[in-house]
């Protein structure tokens, strides 16, 4: 921010003597340049800094609280361990997951399962995988989108 820290104030009231000018255009051209010359050291003052680096240290100070709020309602790591674990397990293990989440099972119910009732879990889960990849398939972009995709 530039800011005229000169003392000395110059007046900007002029006497226009231009041909050009009617009497009227002078007079407001007097005045305007006599508001210009009023207004100008009421924005230079040390007093008007003060008063925005007030402003600035307040706004400063909000950013810090909302700052602080937001990390304090974070979620918890524990959350964001249970994302990361999901995230790395391939997509049959989650259907499964979810196949036995449907059916209120737990991983450790399942294997105590008869080995029937295990293989036909086995072919749900293979069921939906090959439905979820035939989907993949049926929405992936046309080969022109994926030429042109690739171009850029």
């Amino acid at each position: 921010m530039l800011v005229n820290n000169n003392t000395q104030t110059v007046s900007n009231l002029q006497q226009v003597n231009r041909p050009d000018m009617d009497p009227a255009n002078a007079a407001a051209s007097t005045l305007y340049s006599g508001v210009l010359a009023a207004t100008q050291p009421a924005l230079t003052l040390p007093a008007a800094q003060k008063d925005l680096d007030k402003a600035s240290g307040r706004i400063d100070e909000a950013f810090a609280k909302t700052r602080v709020q937001l990390q304090a309602s974070a979620p918890a790591s524990g959350t964001r361990a249970e994302l990361t674990e999901y995230m790395s397990k391939s997509p049959g293990e989650r259907i499964r997951e979810q196949l036995l989440k449907e059916q209120g099972l737990t991983e450790e119910q399942a294997q105590a399962l008869p080995q029937e009732k295990q293989d036909a879990i086995s072919r749900e889960v293979a069921a939906r995988l090959k439905e979820q990849q035939q989907v993949a398939s049926t929405t992936a972009p046309a080969e022109p989108v994926k030429q042109a995709l690739a171009a850029l």
